[in-house]
């Protein structure tokens, strides 16, 4: 039941960019989403050159277009309402392929896929280059709310607990006889869920007690002053991307 597995998102390798201690690499993720959010939507060339500063992180990380493009899939349903915004758009009109299309819409539509797309890709690499454990670990070191890191370590370490065991009271449902296909069986279903629940929370509570009687006083250990934690140098080497991407940002305003 450790905390330290890799999640599905994870891609396990030597690359620079793994090496590198998480929390240099959260803030560079946020400091580059921020800039790229920030950056006037008018001004394409801007994301042109965010687009190469992924492609480098990307190729330094070892992570393949393929794999980062499948994944950045789950935007899809964003993506089906930026289509819809120069139909739906008022103001001007533009002809586009023999079609009457709104400016203020077109405008919009990439404004959404362009930022959207971005960030999407930023925190896919991320996913690919860290570590669950090591998320939490970088979060804590940047002195993240200590209730928000616990409870994050706490699902993550059971997490894997409460699948197995909603999955032995699944068979052990369709082993009697029920179907959860069937509409009329979502009472079972519902019974099953809140005894999921109960179990849970008795679970908890002796996980709790025991680690009172260990010691636990309501806080993690401090890991930001542990072994690990980021130098001088690869926060330099790490803040490469997000000044690059203010730079970017600050231009396009300027010039905008």
């Amino acid at each position: 039941m450790g905390a330290g597995h890799g999640h599905v998102l994870y891609r396990e390798s030597e690359s620079p960019v793994h090496r590198l201690p998480p929390e240099v690499k959260i803030v560079a993720m946020v400091v580059f989403t921020i800039a790229v959010v920030a950056t006037p939507r008018t001004a394409f060339w801007a994301f042109g050159a965010y687009a190469v500063l992924v492609a480098v992180v990307a190729a330094l990380a070892r992570v393949g277009p393929r794999w980062l493009l499948s994944r950045a899939l789950i935007e899809l349903p964003f993506v089906l309402f930026a289509v819809a915004l120069p139909f739906l758009g008022t103001g001007d009109r533009v002809d586009v392929l023999g079609l009457r299309l709104s400016e203020d819409g077109l405008h919009g539509a990439w404004n959404i896929l362009a930022k959207g797309t971005l960030g999407v890709l930023a925190s896919l690499l991320l996913a690919a280059t860290t570590t669950t454990r090591d998320l939490i670990v970088g979060l804590d070191r940047l002195h993240c709310p200590q209730v928000l890191t616990q409870i994050a370590t706490f699902m993550l370490r059971y997490l894997d607990v409460l699948v197995g065991e909603a999955r032995r009271m699944r068979v052990a449902r369709i082993s009697r006889g029920d179907d959860p296909r069937f509409l009329w069986q979502l009472r079972g279903f519902a019974a099953g869920v809140g005894a999921l629940f109960l179990r849970a929370f008795e679970r908890g509570e002796r996980v709790y007690l025991a680690m009172l009687s260990r010691g636990y006083t309501g806080r993690m250990p401090a890991v930001w002053q542990g072994d690990g934690a980021a130098s001088a140098g690869q926060w330099l080497v790490a803040a490469t991307v997000p000044v690059l991407a203010a730079s970017i940002a600050a231009t396009a305003l300027v010039l905008t």
